[in-house]
């Protein structure tokens, strides 16, 4: 196994069935760090960490906070990180190609039903015509980076509507938000907890649902150091199955909504610990209930989704011909669809 430190992981991406909850395990060490989005969609390591799971499972969980996908995959395979949540990304597949990282579980899902992941227009370019995703030809689409799973929702629309449309890296969401708002750039496809309150603020507009175009899209997946995966079972088990009673919790009280409104309220203010920190609870809380999609039970993983997207980005050249799912995903954690 090769060691990786934070330069060369930097370098590397330069180039490129339910889970039972466990006793308390013999764990070599306890103490954990989580990398997380401050997203709606990474409420269920919250929900772990805030009612006791990840205590009863034996981990000791610090969270780390990013703010793109790359800069996690780089984290996890460098030593920063232990576990995290995170899209598929041309960076996460070229490190695990390297032997550093290892995708265990699944988390976001796009699911019929469930309202999901919105396609947005700037207010410039809907006001000049783009209502709907097949007028996109010739846009300026958003993504963070080339390999992204910005890039590849973006791609998988154009192919649908057979359209062609450029991409406009700006590597951090903060920064597409204002190039929306700015009219700098055209379309986006993001998470429903930033879409709607951007279009009801008026800044956007929705014009479509990335559901239609990616059906069962298995939008961001569970993963950690490919070490972590062979060599520390039982803590990984252990984690794996405090997320996913944090994501029974969280599904229960926001998306089936089977627990009542008691339990929903205090779901939404156990996530604005984490989420819209900088708003008032009352101001938080629509854009919070709006982001509850689904997270899979148990951590189980989409795995034809996920062959998709790596033949997505084999046919981009951002990854190898040669890179196999074995050497992306180890499915021996949980169950696989």
């Amino acid at each position: 196994m090769t060691n990786f430190t934070r330069r060369n992981t930097l370098g590397l991406m330069a180039g490129a069935a339910t889970l039972p909850m466990l006793g308390t395990p013999a764990l070599a060490s306890n103490k954990i760090t989580v990398g997380a989005l401050r997203f709606t969609s990474h409420a269920a390591s919250f929900v772990a960490y805030e009612r006791g799971y990840f205590a009863e499972a034996g981990l000791d969980v610090e969270f780390k906070f990013f703010q793109a996908a790359q800069p996690m995959a780089v984290a996890i395979a460098s030593g920063d990180a232990d576990y995290a949540v995170t899209a598929v990304s041309g960076g996460l597949i070229n490190l695990a190609e390297k032997g550093a990282t290892k995708v265990i579980g699944g988390a976001l899902s796009e699911e019929p039903g469930i309202d999901g992941q919105k396609i947005l227009a700037s207010d410039a370019a809907f006001q000049a015509g783009l209502t709907s995703p097949a007028q996109m030809a010739g846009k300026k689409f958003a993504i963070t980076q080339a390999g992204s799973s910005f890039h590849y929702m973006g791609s998988k629309i154009a192919q649908a509507e057979g359209i062609e449309m450029s991409f406009t890296p700006l590597q951090k969401v903060g920064a597409i938000i204002g190039a929306m708002k700015s009219g700098q750039v055209d379309a986006w496809s993001i998470v429903p907890h930033i879409a709607k309150p951007l279009a009801g603020s008026g800044a956007v507009h929705v014009i479509g649902n990335v559901a239609d175009y990616i059906p069962d899209y298995q939008v961001t997946t569970v993963f950690t150091s490919a070490q972590n995966a062979a060599n520390e079972r039982a803590k990984t088990e252990a984690f794996l199955a405090a997320f996913a009673k944090g994501a029974d919790d969280f599904n229960a009280a926001l998306v089936d909504r089977t627990a009542g409104d008691e339990a929903a309220e205090d779901m939404v203010k156990l996530i604005h610990k984490y989420v819209y920190t900088d708003r008032e609870y009352e101001k938080a809380k629509p854009s919070i209930v709006n982001g509850a999609m689904r997270i899979n039970k148990g951590a189980a993983l989409n795995m034809t989704s996920v062959q998709d997207q790596m033949d997505w980005f084999k046919s981009e050249g951002l990854i190898k011909d040669s890179i196999t799912m074995d050497m992306l995903v180890d499915p021996s954690y949980v169950a696989t669809m």
